[in-house]
């Protein structure tokens, strides 16, 4: 589809802003005319709303990120911000998995309309593919799950000094300590928290980083479920 004017210009601007290849804008713009479908996993399908919401949010983890050789994204819905890493990063190999087979057929969709040839969905779920051998120098995950079931997930997958990066609206006390104290538990360490103001419209989001600095036990991951219905908790850490 042709996207309006103002949607091109504000890739371009994010494009320069975030120091992204010469391929990305136009790959960037190839995933927003992809959410416009109607069977898109996503609410958010105008592309002047997306470009914000889906482009700009994703990319305001980029530093994060860094530069691995490979990153998996959790959960990936519809493919944000999976897609979005894998045309700022062409070099590396994205791994987007999804639980939901409608979803990452849509993912694989996309992947060829946007020629992201670094890219694959991956049908299957999160604890599942942590129990393979597959290893990452970040994981990603967008509004998944709370902070300690994210770190949960994402540990086994990590490389030793790997990142997990995480983007979340606002996280009560709560989760915060149960987070934390999950953590600890499977051998990561608390990086920082950042205040995300991607685009005008946006409140209460944060990014949570955390570091691979110790073998995650082998206990995990548990079994499918489980750490969701019964999340580590402070006083097991």
């Amino acid at each position: 589809m042709t996207l309006p004017p103002a949607v091109v210009a504000r890739l371009d601007a994010l494009a320069e802003e975030h120091s992204l290849p010469l391929s990305a804008a136009a790959q960037l713009g190839a995933l927003l005319g992809c959410l416009t479908d109607p069977s898109s996993p996503t609410s958010v399908r105008d592309p002047e709303a997306g470009v914000e919401v889906h482009v700009a949010d994703a990319l305001s983890g980029l530093s994060r990120v860094g530069h691995p050789q490979a990153i998996a994204d959790l959960g990936a819905g519809a493919g944000i911000p999976g897609l979005v890493i894998a045309a700022a990063r062409p070099m590396a190999t994205v791994v987007l998995v999804e639980a939901t087979r409608r979803k990452a057929e849509f993912i694989t969709s996309a992947i060829e309309t946007t020629g992201l040839q670094n890219a694959t969905a991956v049908w299957t779920r999160i604890e599942d593919f942590g129990r393979t051998d597959a290893e990452f120098g970040a994981v990603t995950a967008r509004a998944l799950a709370p902070v300690g079931v994210l770190c949960e997930y994402a540990a086994p997958l990590l490389a030793m000094g790997g990142h997990l990066v995480c983007w979340k609206g606002d996280v009560e006390p709560v989760e915060e300590a149960e987070g934390l104290a999950a953590a600890r538990a499977v051998g990561l360490e608390f990086v920082g928290l950042d205040p995300v103001r991607p685009y005008p419209a946006s409140q209460n989001r944060t990014l949570w980083t955390f570091r691979k600095h110790a073998e995650t036990p082998a206990q995990f991951p548990r079994r499918a479920g489980m750490a969701l219905k019964r999340p580590i908790s402070a006083s097991e850490a």
